[in-house]
């Protein structure tokens, strides 16, 4: 298994539920996709990021997938419009 963790520091960070929006509507895109979790700052709770996407894949296949699917780049296209950072992380578990 292959966990793919992004975390987006957004530009305005009252837009991370749309940024969520759209993140959640690429779930289930591609076979081989486990897991896939958005969450948003909480206020009060330790943050250095607006949005973290934790989503867990079968294999580098899958995720290789996922990556270039024309939805997942369409969301792609506008969440870099709003954000002004973003941490990648993949590994295996």
């Amino acid at each position: 298994m292959l966990r793919h963790i992004v975390m987006f520091t957004l530009k305005n960070p009252a837009d991370a539920p749309k940024v969520k929006a759209l993140l959640d509507s690429c779930k289930d895109l591609v076979p081989g996709m486990h897991e896939f979790d958005v969450g948003i700052r909480t206020e009060g709770l330790e943050a250095n990021a607006d949005v973290v996407l934790v989503s867990t894949f079968t294999d580098q296949a899958a995720l290789a997938a996922y990556q270039p699917h024309p939805h997942h780049q369409g969301v792609v296209a506008q969440i870099r419009e709003m954000a002004s950072g973003r941490q990648v992380i993949d590994y295996f578990v």
